[in-house]
């Protein structure tokens, strides 16, 4: 399965939104702070996936 440096980044952003979400919602409110961290969670986890290339596949010889 192949897919590409976007769709990789926001996989990984999602997932890192909804952990940080998951996270601030347990006291059953979202402050500021809490709310800046989930953006934050979600721009790191896309900068840092898309800017990871991927495995090129290995050539046969």
């Amino acid at each position: 399965m192949r897919f590409s440096s976007i769709a990789k980044s926001i996989v990984s952003g999602v997932a890192a939104g909804a952990t940080a979400a998951v996270t601030a919602v347990q006291d059953g409110v979202v402050t500021t702070g809490e709310g800046v961290t989930i953006v934050l969670a979600i721009l790191g986890a896309w900068g840092i996936t898309y800017a990871v290339p991927n495995k090129q596949p290995a050539t046969e010889a």
